[in-house]
């Protein structure tokens, strides 16, 4: 089972110039396709005066949620190879955002093609790129006297704690790897029959 996958950490920026064409690339770590719209929204606003502002996203640890978009350039001269970047690379969570200013010469498809990737691509080696584990969250009710025993197996198996409540019935919630909830969810039922 495949429970780690890479993205980056932080916003990054690239560059690429074409016959006067300039092309400014911006890579954004994003979660949801909310905080996607909102980025471009932002971009769309802040170069208001480009002629084209062409993007691709990839989201989710399986990569299952994906758009490409050519804002007005030919029909896959601009999301496509930006979204072949992302691909290539093997990346999720990812948002790439070019922003292109018209030199005053027609690129041609294959030029724009060009482009689009290698300013993606500089936008990319720029990045922090980093491996991420998929998690899965356990919560667990259990009785105050069994406090120790709960205890015992996070510090041995090291989940992040999420939330906790102690009172008569206590409740605590954890992200472990998704290949080890399993055996997390096993410890801890076993405490309920001990």
């Amino acid at each position: 089972m495949l429970d780690e996958f890479k993205t980056i950490s932080s916003t990054s920026e690239g560059f690429y110039s074409e016959k006067r064409s300039k092309f400014l690339a911006f890579a954004h770590h994003v979660e949801t396709v909310d905080e996607v719209k909102d980025i471009i929204a932002q971009y769309r606003k802040k170069y208001y005066d480009a002629r084209h502002v062409c993007y691709a996203y990839m989201l989710g640890a399986g990569r299952e949620e994906f758009r490409a978009n050519d804002d007005g350039e030919p029909s896959s001269t601009a999301g496509k190879p930006i979204l072949g970047q992302i691909n290539s690379n093997e990346l999720t969570d990812i948002l790439i955002v070019v922003v292109r200013y018209y030199g005053g010469v027609n690129l041609g498809t294959s030029g724009l093609i060009v482009a689009y990737r290698e300013a993606a691509a500089d936008a990319i080696a720029h990045a922090a790129v980093v491996t991420k584990q998929v998690e899965e969250q356990v919560t667990y009710t259990f009785a105050y006297p069994l406090m120790n025993d709960v205890m015992r197996i996070v510090k041995d198996m090291n989940p992040r704690i999420v939330s906790q409540t102690y009172d008569n019935t206590c409740q605590i919630c954890l992200a472990i790897r998704k290949s080890e909830a399993e055996q997390l969810k096993s410890r801890l039922s076993k405490l309920s029959f001990e």
